[in-house]
């Protein structure tokens, strides 16, 4: 097998996103690889109504490169319903549509190989082995976007897993509670559209519904304007270079600008409370427990004693389910495939890698062999990391490291904000010499 410049491991949204803009690159080699038999992004999380948190424009190539023929819109143009899609006139882009776009994209793009597992690298001095189920693939460069690992608390570890588990697995495990108390644990956007969909059943669902999260409030996503700057290239270059343990001190205040529920489901889930409580309208029962936070649950063969502590008064209260679903979220793990190259990479903030700005892992490898990584890098580079905003202008930057040059255009305007005075932030006795 001839040699690549790049094996893409993953083909999620993000390496989708590479592979895209690598496409009419004439020089570069490159395969993805994936395990999965065909694309599905999220399959287990298509509720029906549920929604896209961000402008479609946000696609695989747009910010970057607008006439690619991998767009939303050359998509939506190709499915013959542009001014039906006009028309409809959505507030947000049905996360369905939004999918089959992906789908359509990962049907039609050259080299993205499904159904073959990647089981080691290793790296021989010279170039990257990717050994997978159907053969080895010599590569100057990878690029690793499999996706995070559910994160599961730890005192939810010894549970059994029929009864209790992720939000990535819902939608195939909903039949199994018709008729039963549902707690939902975790109040992002995950747990709120599951809370939606439980609340607005028949009588053919669940009994009663608990919400328990240990945020102050059931908290809308901040997408105004001067927030949504954190999702540009001006913040997060910005960004990049802070110290360590501001970056993490900024991550816990910028929360809402990445991990709200969206608006319309939050004021469907009150609606829908209030319809159940004084309109005689649903069956199902709702129990909102913000401040909550859960740290011990136990299980009798019957159902779950949830024991979360309040974090008003900080008085223990006690809880019982039949079933609980975790919309706890994902961490960052290294994957068992990247082990032989452990003790070469330098450990980020996150515990698996440090990124550079251009998304490339820090090892101790020759300079011209890297490895990018998607989506493990939201405390070296940002709240925009893990999300889509900016895949594009990341697969861009990625590319034009690759390459050594720039293919893409990837200068800005300056900021509507000002992160920065002149570039550089100012300390203290600087100010005060100013002013003196």
């Amino acid at each position: 097998m001839d040699k690549l410049d790049l094996v893409g491991i993953g083909i999620g949204p993000f390496n989708l996103s590479l592979a895209a803009q690598l496409d009419g690159i004439s020089d570069v080699k490159s395969a993805f690889l994936d395990q999965k038999a065909e694309f599905a992004w999220h399959p287990d999380m298509m509720l029906p109504g549920v929604e896209l948190q961000t402008s479609f424009l946000k696609d695989l190539v747009t910010l970057t490169n607008p006439t690619s023929k991998w767009s939303f819109l050359a998509y939506i143009v190709n499915q013959k319903r542009m001014l039906d899609f006009m028309n409809a006139d959505f507030a947000a882009v049905p996360r369905r549509e939004f999918a089959a776009y992906l789908k359509w994209v990962a049907g039609h793009l050259d080299g993205l190989i499904f159904g073959n597992a990647v089981r080691e690298v290793v790296f021989d001095g010279k170039d990257f082995q990717v050994c997978s189920d159907r053969g080895v693939y010599t590569a100057k460069n990878l690029a690793v976007g499999i996706g995070k690992p559910a994160f599961v608390p730890n005192w939810a570890r010894h549970l059994p897993t029929g009864k209790c588990f992720h939000t990535s697995q819902a939608k195939s495990r909903l039949p199994d509670l018709l008729g039963k108390r549902v707690a939902v644990i975790g109040g992002g956007q995950s747990g709120a559209e599951l809370v939606e969909y439980l609340l607005g059943g028949n009588r053919d669902s669940v009994e009663e519904v608990l919400w328990l999260s240990r945020r102050d409030n059931f908290e809308p996503l901040d997408d105004t304007p001067f927030v949504n700057e954190y999702f540009t290239p001006g913040y997060a270059d910005v960004f990049a270079n802070l110290p360590d343990d501001r970056k993490q001190e900024l991550m816990s205040r910028q929360k809402l600008a990445s991990d709200g529920a969206s608006l319309s489901t939050l004021k469907s889930i009150y609606q829908l409370i209030y319809r159940q409580r004084y309109l005689d309208e649903g069956n199902v029962v709702g129990r909102l427990l913000p401040q909550r936070e859960v740290f011990q649950v136990q299980y009798d063969g019957e159902d779950f004693r949830i024991a979360a502590r309040n974090g008003l008064n900080q008085v223990v209260e006690f809880f019982h389910a039949d079933a609980l679903i975790l919309a706890t979220g994902y961490e960052t793990a290294l994957p068992e495939f990247m082990a032989p190259l452990r003790a070469r990479l330098d450990e980020g903030v996150s515990g698996a890698y440090r990124l550079d700005t251009n998304f490339r892992a820090c090892w101790d490898g020759p300079a011209d062999r890297g490895i990018f990584v998607q989506n493990a890098g939201r405390i070296d580079l940002g709240i925009f990391e893990p999300q889509l905003s900016l895949m594009a202008w990341r697969s861009a930057k990625i590319v034009n490291a690759l390459l050594g040059q720039d293919v893409f255009d990837l200068e800005q305007n300056p900021p509507i904000v000002d992160w920065l005075v002149n570039g550089t932030s100012m300390a203290g006795d600087a100010v005060v010499q100013a002013w003196g």
